[in-house]
C-alpha cells in the first residue's frame, strides 16, 4: 500500500487525487493532506479520509483547525521546516506536489531529494529551477512522474528507455521528430479581440472543458498556462525550441501527441478528467480504475485544429521568448503572472493588463545566472516588486 502526501489538498488537483484513492481503497493510503488556509475544507477531508497529519502553511489556519478536528487522530502541523519534514519522512512514499505557484517549489524539491516518487502538477517547480530540478531528481534518485494531463499524454507516447530518463531523455535517439503540445484556447478562443479588454473575472475563470482554480483557469484563458507548459516540456522531455509544437484543439479530447521521425504520430485521448492522467501516474507502470468514464467515439464527434493566434495570446508568444532566453527569464515571467493574475482577479486591473505586466518585467528585472535556489527565490521576490511597481501605472 502506497502511503501519500497531497500538497494542495483543498485544490482541484487535491479533490481528483482523493477520488483516486476512493476508487483503489485496497492500494493507497493518505498519510498527509496540506493545504494553506481553507479550513473549512480541511476539517472535512480530515474527517472523511483520517490522516495522521494535516499541514497548514498559514499558522492561524493551523491553531484554528486544531480546535476543529481535536477530535480526530489528526495531528495539526505547520510551518515550512516542518512541511519540509513530512515530505522527507520514512513513512511516506509518494508525494502530489499540487500547490499552485511558486510556494510549492521547496516541499517539491524537498520530496525530490528525499528520493520519493513525486507526482508533479506544480508547474513552477520546473518554470523556476529547471536545470536544477531536473539535476536533483538524478542526483538523488527520486521518480518523477508529470501529472499535467498534457505531459502525462506526452509520457505515455514515449518509448520506455524515454521514459526512464525523464530530464535526460534523448528525442532524437528515440525516433522523435517533435512534440505536439495541445491546448484548448480556453474560454475566448472565438471571441472578438477588441472585446478582451473589457472580460470579467467570471468570464475568465468559466473554461469549457476543464474545472479547475481560478488562477489556472485564467492563465488557460490568456494560454500563459499552454506557455508554462511549454518551459516545463523542455526540461522534462529534454526538448528544443524546434522539436515542441503548440496546437490549438478545443475539444480537449487529444490531450497531446508525439510525432516520429517515420511519419507515425501517437496521441494520447481521453475525456478531461485529470482523475485519469494523476491515476496513471499513482499506478503507474501499472494501470488502476481512475472513476472516469471511458470516451465515446460516437459522441466526440469532430476533431478540430488551429495555430495559435499571438495577437490573441500575447501572453503564450511571451512565455516562449522566456524559454528561448533561459532560467532566469522564466522565473522573471512567472513570478511577473501570478502577481497580474492575482490584482486581475481581485479586479484591479484588466484582463489585457496581465500580459503588460508580465512583459514589462521580463524587460526590465536585472537578471544574472541562478545558481541556487536561494538565487532563485531572490528574483522571484525581486520579481513581484516590479510587477507591483507597473500595477501602481495602471490604475
Amino acid at each position: 500500500m502506497q502511503s501519500l502526501v497531497i500538497l494542495g489538498a483543498t485544490g482541484s488537483i487535491g479533490a481528483s487525487t482523493l477520488s483516486v484513492v476512493e476508487h483503489n481503497p485496497e492500494q493507497y493510503q493518505v498519510y498527509a493532506l496540506v493545504a494553506n488556509t481553507n479550513v473549512d475544507k480541511m476539517v472535512s477531508l480530515c474527517e472523511q479520509h483520517l490522516p495522521p497529519v494535516a499541514h497548514m502553511v498559514d499558522k492561524v489556519a493551523a491553531m484554528a483547525l486544531a480546535q476543529r478536528i481535536a477530535h480526530l487522530p489528526t495531528q495539526v502541523t505547520s510551518g515550512a521546516d516542518e512541511l519540509e519534514a513530512l515530505v522527507m519522512s520514512d513513512a511516506v512514499d509518494t508525494v502530489m506536489a499540487a500547490i499552485v505557484g511558486a510556494a510549492g517549489m521547496q516541499p517539491t524539491l524537498a520530496a525530490v531529494k528525499a528520493g520519493k516518487r513525486v507526482l508533479l502538477a506544480n508547474k513552477e517547480a520546473l518554470v523556476m529551477s529547471g536545470r536544477l530540478f531536473i539535476d536533483a531528481v538524478a542526483q538523488y534518485g527520486a521518480t518523477l512522474l508529470p501529472v499535467d494531463s498534457e505531459h502525462n499524454a506526452i509520457y505515455q507516447c514515449l518509448s520506455t528507455a524515454a521514459q526512464e530518463t525523464l530530464g535526460k531523455c534523448d528525442l532524437t535517439a528515440s525516433g522523435i521528430s517533435k512534440i505536439l503540445l495541445t491546448g484548448s484556447g480556453g474560454p475566448f478562443l472565438s471571441a472578438d479581440i477588441n472585446s478582451l479588454a473589457d472580460v470579467t473575472p467570471a468570464q475568465a475563470i468559466k473554461h469549457p472543458n476543464w474545472s479547475m482554480g481560478p488562477k489556472i483557469s485564467v492563465d488557460s484563458a490568456t494560454m500563459m498556462n499552454k506557455g508554462l507548459e511549454y518551459i516545463e516540456a523542455r526540461w522534462l522531455f529534454n526538448a528544443s525550441a524546434e522539436q515542441i509544437q503548440v496546437v490549438i484543439h478545443p475539444q480537449s479530447v487529444i490531450h497531446s501527441m508525439v510525432q516520429y521521425c517515420d511519419g507515425s504520430v501517437l496521441a494520447q485521448l481521453g475525456n478531461p478528467d485529470m482523475r485519469t492522467p494523476i491515476a496513471h501516474c499513482m499506478a503507474y507502470p501499472t494501470r488502476i480504475r481512475s472513476g472516469v468514464e471511458p470516451l465515446d467515439f460516437f459522441k466526440v464527434g469532430q476533431l478540430s485544429f488551429f495555430e495559435p493566434d499571438f495577437n490573441r495570446f500575447p501572453c503564450l508568444a511571451l512565455a516562449m521568448e522566456a524559454s528561448r532566453l533561459g532560467q532566469e527569464a522564466t522565473t522573471v515571467v512567472n513570478a511577473a503572472n501570478e502577481v497580474a493574475v492575482a490584482a486581475f482577479l481581485a479586479g484591479k486591473i484588466r484582463y489585457t493588463d496581465i500580459v503588460r505586466v508580465n512583459e514589462y518585467c521580463l524587460n526590465n528585472v536585472p537578471q544574472s545566472p541562478l545558481d541556487s535556489i536561494t538565487d532563485i527565490l531572490a528574483l522571484d521576490e525581486m520579481s513581484r516588486r516590479y510587477a507591483s511597481k507597473r500595477l501602481l501605472g495602471l490604475n
